[in-house]
């Protein structure tokens, strides 16, 4: 968007030579504006007002302008768009069936159709999907970038036994450079933090330093040196460190997800068995304990940070009362790992699972997800309140509420 802004204030018949790489388009345009005066008035004229329509639109336009300019995206494989697709990992999805109900087919998805950040970008009003930070350039970052990993956690070493990913601490180094990036585009520090303030950004991870670290004492010692609740504390205060730098980076409005049941996916259930139980209950005391230590953590941030909005969506009790027929099993055929067996026909009546594989939850389950975590159908699925209030709220507003 802003290329084609100072594009504009040249002679037209330069489009065929506008270079090809983000990093050759900011040298040129900094070399127009540097000798030509004429062109640098106008440039910067243009640039202003391109920020300032960005900024303003998406509240006065919400017909036709997204809810906010961009959005931002941290997490695991409930979120992840396709950055593991050049990774050594297990941890994979760009491959037949996953994508059989998404319009570019497989993506690196963890899901038939789309993920529970995706359904979020649509009802914020954004045309397109996130990118992944793997392949977004040039302008892309403009509207937000997904950093979401699949088997990543809170903690580095997490789901190492997989392979490569992209724990959460380098996902916020990720969005360092993001930052940098936007800077050069949007042209000074002031105006890309008043821009990044608008923005959306959602957090949810957690998840895989339990499946894929502490219940797994075959491949790391953390069950071993810590209780349950130890390790919980640990886990949850790491990541309250997390969530403050990425408010440094100039995250105003995060919305953080609480986990889900770990003990009923499909995945727990076959591994560990319920003994009786729907699901297997150490895994879902887990969830709770670290929702239960999180929630607190929400109150906190708010506190100290009070130019920022921290909110919590109970993917847990959201999870509670879904109404689908079937909530045991996934949809997919599936290898040793709990993934989509290559290529194998999934189930026909795909809207009818909560589960796609033995981890992850079918397209129909995250519009489930998504649609209660923008706006909430009780006081319970978001606190203090849910998306759709917390984009609503205006810079300097956060501070009061």
């Amino acid at each position: 968007m802003f290329y084609f802004i100072y594009l504009t204030a040249w002679n037209t018949s330069a489009f065929h030579m506008w270079p090809k790489t983000s990093h050759q388009r900011v040298a040129v345009i900094k070399m127009h504006l540097i000798f030509s005066p004429e062109i640098k008035l106008w440039g910067t004229l243009l640039v202003l007002f391109a920020v300032v329509s960005k900024l303003q639109c998406y509240r006065e336009n919400g017909d036709t302008e997204s809810q906010v300019p961009c959005y931002f995206i941290f997490g695991d494989s409930l979120a992840d768009s396709g950055n593991n697709n050049r990774l050594q990992t297990l941890a994979k999805a760009n491959y037949s069936p996953y994508g059989i109900d998404f319009p570019d087919g497989p993506t690196g998805r963890f899901c038939n159709g789309r993920t529970i950040v995706d359904i979020i970008a649509e009802k914020l009003g954004f045309e397109n999907f996130i990118p992944p930070f793997a392949t977004a350039t040039g302008t892309d970052i403009v509207s937000g970038v997904n950093y979401a990993s699949g088997s990543a956690g809170i903690r580095d070493e997490t789901g190492q036994q997989q392979g490569q990913r992209i724990p959460l601490n380098k996902q916020l180094r990720n969005h360092q450079i993001t930052v940098s990036r936007l800077i050069e585009i949007i042209g000074n520090d002031e105006s890309t933090a008043l821009y990044l303030s608008k923005c959306l950004y959602s957090v949810g991870m957690g998840s895989n330093d339990y499946i894929n670290n502490y219940f797994l004492p075959q491949y790391y010692p953390t069950s071993q040196e810590y209780t349950l609740e130890q390790f919980t504390g640990l886990l949850v205060d790491q990541y309250k460190q997390q969530l403050r730098t990425l408010y440094d980076y100039g995250a105003r409005k995060i919305a953080v997800f609480g986990l889900g049941q770990l003990g009923c996916t499909p995945d727990a259930i076959q591994t560990y068995g319920t003994h009786g139980s729907a699901c297997v209950v150490i895994m879902n005391n887990a969830s709770q304990l670290f929702n239960s230590r999180l929630k607190p953590v929400v109150d906190q941030l708010n506190k100290d940070l009070t130019d920022a909005k921290f909110i919590y969506i109970d993917f847990y009790g959201i999870a509670g009362d879904n109404g689908f027929e079937v909530d045991n099993i996934g949809c997919c055929q599936v290898a040793e790992g709990g993934l989509c067996n290559p290529d194998k026909p999934p189930c026909p009546n795909r809207t009818e699972y909560v589960f796609w594989d033995s981890f992850h939850p079918t397209d129909a389950y995250n519009v489930f997800l998504a649609e209660r975590s923008y706006s909430a159908s009780n006081d319970l699925d978001a606190y203090p309140f849910d998306i759709r209030n917390l984009v609503s709220l205006n810079q300097g507003v956060a501070a009061s509420k």
